[in-house]
C-alpha cells in the first residue's frame, strides 16, 4: 500500500532484500501487483543487465527498484520510498573492502532526499528497536500474521541420553513421519553445511587442519573433498591418516549432508531437498526449488540459514531445529540477539497457511535460561531484556564500537602497528572513550595472514566519530610495512 501511494504521487520506490535468492519471489509478487516498470539490481547480473537496470532507475523508467545491499547506491530520478526488508539481517552489512551498512545508509539517504524509510522485520535489530523505543523512529507493530496463519507452538526436545541418527531424535523422527503421512511438509534447520565439521584419526588423534587458517577442514563426502569454509582451500579426502597411515578415520560432528543420508534411508518414499550453498548452485536453482515446494506436495526441506530468509512455504507444518546448542554458546556479545532472531525466523516458516503448525527444538540444555526464554517469551520480550543488559555494559546501541584490524604475514607486525597506533591515540581520546588491545582476532590466521585488532568503545555517536577520525589519522602516520594491511570498521558485526 505504501508503494502504491508512492507511485500514485509519481515517485519511485527502492526495496532492499537480504538475499539474491529472494529476488524471484519478490519480483513475482510485485509484478502481479504493479505490472511492469520494475528493475532488479544484484551481484548475480551480468554487466549488460546491471547497466540496463541502473539506467532504468536513473531515468525514472523503473518505478520500483528491487535489489540487495548494493542497490542502496542506485541513482533514482524521483525517490519517494525506501524499504529495507528483514532489516536485522547481517547481509546488509558489507564487511570487507568498502565497508557500509545498507540499512543505515537507507536511513541517511531518506533523510537527505526527503524519502520515507520503512525498516521491516519480525525480529528487529536491537539498534533499530532502540531507536523506535526512543521515539527517533515511528514504531508500527503488526500483531497478527499475514493471511489466516496462526503462530506455531514451540516445544523443546531433550536429547540427553538419546540415540540420535544423523542428529535426529526418535521423537523428531516420529513427528516427521506423522507430518508427511498427513500430506504436509517438513522443514529441518541445521546451520552447518558439509558432511561433518572435522576429520580425525582414531589411532593417533590427527585432525585435518587448514594449512592457511587456524581452523579445521570440513568433510564434504559427496565431492570427496576437505574444504576450509574460511579461505575456500580444498584437498582430496584422504584414505589414510597422513601422520600414522591408519585407515581408521572418523568424522566428528554433524552437517547437512550427513543428516540428508539418514533422511533418505528413513523417509526415502518422500522427496527430500537439501538447501545450502553447496546444493543451490547455478542460476535459478533456488527459484526452481521454491516453485516446486510451493505446489504443496509432502516433502522434507533440510537446510541452513538460506531457508530462514523470507521464503514462503505455505505447506510447511513442522519446523525443527536439529542442533540448537550450536547457537547457545557464543563469544560475540551479539550471540544472544542472533540466536533469538534466527530461531524466531525459523519458527516463522511453520503454519503460514492456516494450521498453527509446530516447532521442535532439539537441545542438550532444555533448562538453559536462553532456551527457556525462547520457549516462553516473544521476541519483543527477549529484545527488551537484552537491551537492558546492553545498557548495563555500555554496549551497542547504548555505546558504539570501532574495530581497527590488521592483516599481515607475521603476527608481530600487526601487534607492533596497533600498539604504536594505541600509544599515539591514547593522549587525545575523547572523554568516556577507551581502547582494548591490541589482541589477536578470535580466528587469528586466515588465508595465511595473521589478524590482530584494536577495539575502541565510545559512549555516543559524536564521540565515536571523533575517535574514528583520530584512529585513522594515527594509523596513517605509521607506514604499513612488510605486507601489512589495515582497515577500520564502525559498528562491526563480525568481531571474529
Amino acid at each position: 500500500q505504501l508503494i502504491a501511494h508512492c507511485l500514485a504521487k509519481g515517485q519511485q520506490a527502492l526495496v532492499l532484500i537480504p538475499e539474491i535468492g529472494l529476488t524471484p519471489q519478490t519480483l513475482a509478487r510485485f509484478t502481479e501487483r504493479f505490472g511492469s516498470g520494475i528493475a532488479v539490481l544484484h551481484s548475480g547480473l551480468n554487466d549488460t543487465e546491471r547497466y540496463a537496470a541502473w539506467e532504468a532507475a536513473r531515468t525514472g523508467a523503473a518505478s520500483i527498484v528491487v535489489g540487495t545491499r548494493s542497490a542502496i547506491f542506485s541513482s533514482l530520478l524521483r525517490p519517494g520510498l525506501i524499504i529495507v526488508d528483514e532489516e536485522h539481517d547481517g547481509s546488509f552489512k558489507q564487511q570487507d573492502g568498502f565497508r557500509y551498512s545498507a540499512r543505515d545508509l537507507a536511513v541517511k539517504r531518506g533523510q537527505l532526499e526527503g524519502a520515507t524509510v520503512v525498516l521491516g522485520s519480525a525480529t528487529p535489530a536491537l539498534e533499530t528497536l532502540h531507536n523506535a523505543l526512543q521515539g527517533r523512529y515511528g514504531h508500527h507493530r503488526l500483531t497478527r500474521r499475514a493471511g489466516a496463519g496462526e503462530l506455531p507452538a514451540l516445544r523443546a526436545i531433550d536429547v540427553r541420553r538419546e540415540a540420535l541418527q544423523g542428529g535426529l531424535s526418535e521423537a523428531l523422527r516420529d513427528a516427521i513421519a506423522s507430518t508427511l503421512q498427513a500430506g504436509q511438509q517438513v522443514l529441518l534447520f541445521l546451520n552447518r553445511r558439509g558432511y561433518a565439521p572435522a576429520l580425525q584419526c582414531h589411532d593417533c588423534g590427527w585432525i585435518a587442519q587448514c594449512t592457511a587458517c587456524d581452523t579445521r577442514m570440513t568433510v564434504h563426502r559427496r565431492q570427496r573433498r576437505l574444504r576450509c569454509h574460511h579461505c575456500s582451500a580444498n584437498v582430496r579426502l584422504p584414505q589414510a591418516c597422513p601422520a600414522c597411515h591408519s585407515t581408521r578415520l572418523l568424522t566428528n560432528g554433524l552437517g547437512t549432508e550427513q543428516t540428508e543420508d539418514v533422511l533418505r534411508s528413513t523417509f526415502g518414499a518422500w522427496p527430500i531437498h537439501r538447501v545450502d550453498s553447496d546444493s543451490m548452485q547455478g542460476k535459478g536453482a533456488m527459484q526452481a526449488l521454491v516453485a516446486k515446494v510451493q505446489q504443496g506436495a509432502p516433502c522434507i526441506l533440510l537446510g541452513t540459514q538460506m531457508l530462514t530468509k523470507g521464503h514462503h512455504f505455505p505447506g510447511v507444518n513442522l519446523v525443527a531445529v536439529i542442533d540448537a546448542d550450536a547457537l547457545l554458546f557464543s563469544a560475540d556479545f551479539r550471540g544472544e540477539e542472533r540466536m533469538a532472531q534466527l530461531l524466531t525466523q525459523v519458527a516463522g516458516r511453520s503454519g503460514r497457511a492456516g494450521d498453527a503448525g509446530q516447532v521442535l527444538v532439539q537441545t542438550h540444555y532444555p533448562d538453559h535460561p536462553l532456551m527457556q526464554a525462547m520457549l516462553t517469551e516473544s521476541y519483543a520480550e527477549q529484545a527488551r531484556r537484552l537491551l537492558q543488559v546492553r545498557q548495563e555494559h555500555g554496549m551497542p546501541p547504548h555505546g558504539r564500537l570501532i574495530l581497527l584490524r590488521t592483516d599481515s604475514p607475521a603476527t608481530e607486525t600487526g601487534e607492533q602497528f596497533l600498539g604504536a597506533v594505541r600509544q599515539q591515540t591514547e593522549p587525545g581520546l575523547p572523554p568516556g572513550c577507551r581502547l582494548i588491545g591490541p589482541l589477536p582476532s578470535p580466528l587469528q590466521r586466515r588465508a595465511n595472514k595473521f589478524r590482530n585488532q584494536l577495539l575502541a568503545m565510545a559512549p555516543d555517536v559524536r564521540r565515536a566519530l571523533q575517535l574514528a577520525r583520530l584512529l585513522v589519522h594515527c594509523a596513517e602516520q605509521h607506514p604499513a610495512r612488510q605486507g601489512l594491511n589495515w582497515s577500520i570498521d564502525v559498528d562491526p558485526l563480525d568481531l571474529g
